[in-house]
């Protein structure tokens, strides 16, 4: 079952949605606003504001929920296409207007190439491990038109572990998530927040330019990626 696409049908069709419950792999569950989806442009944070203010050309929103993000830039004029994994996610953004949607992982696609592949509200933890990430870097390059860019934003997960112990195998940005809606539980999957080092050394011995475009208080950073030409 979609248990997070069952909660945003409900906040989109009856707001508000009842609570969404985030479980974790490192601490007590914790609830999930699922407003947050479906804020407007004046409510977003300045990473998220200056992310989409560096799309250009064909541009693929990955992960794009009900397409808040995609359609500000669709207003925009830009040529954007928001892509989602969950049915009822992509439903809700045709709705909400959105003209070109996907359904689909972005892990498996090969349909097509973008000037710009956008990963919002740390998206790119969809790699789920180091390995993923790493590898994900390699194979998405063929996505990629000549001069285009990764954009995404991800944070520094060291202070989880100031009072305790670093996990004993792995990387400590590696964790485990899953949704609880109206007491139904989905399936664990794998995510990762990737520390700017850790960023900068996978990327670079992939051939990538890393730029950390902004940073703000919360250790949230925002990273370009782009190859040379």
């Amino acid at each position: 079952m979609d248990v997070f696409g069952e909660a945003l049908k409900d906040q989109f069709l009856n707001p508000p949605a009842e609570t969404l419950w985030v479980h974790n792999s490192y601490d007590e569950p914790e609830e999930m606003p699922v407003d947050v989806y479906f804020r407007p442009e004046d409510e977003m944070p300045e990473l998220e504001l200056r992310a989409m203010e560096l799309c250009k050309g064909k541009t693929l929103d990955v992960g794009a929920g009900v397409g808040s993000h995609a359609l500000i830039l669709q207003k925009r004029g830009l040529d954007i296409t928001g892509m989602d994994i969950s049915a009822t996610a992509v439903a809700i953004m045709e709705k909400r207007g959105l003209k070109k949607v996907l359904e689909g992982d972005i892990l498996n696609y090969t349909a097509d190439t973008y000037d710009t592949l956008l990963f919002m509200m740390n998206g790119i933890g969809l790699t789920g491990t180091i390995t993923g990430l790493t590898s994900f870097l390699e194979k998405v390059k063929v996505m990629l038109n000549p001069g285009g860019q990764l954009i995404f934003d991800s944070s520094d997960l060291s202070y989880l572990y100031q009072a305790i112990e670093l996990p004993a195998k792995g990387y400590f940005g590696e964790v485990s998530f899953r949704y609880e809606y109206k007491s139904t539980k989905g399936s664990w999957f794998k995510w990762i927040y990737v520390d700017q080092q850790t960023l900068k050394n996978i990327a670079t011995k992939k051939g990538w330019k890393v730029e950390v475009i902004f940073e703000d208080e919360s250790d949230q950073y925002l990273a370009r990626l782009s190859l040379p030409k």
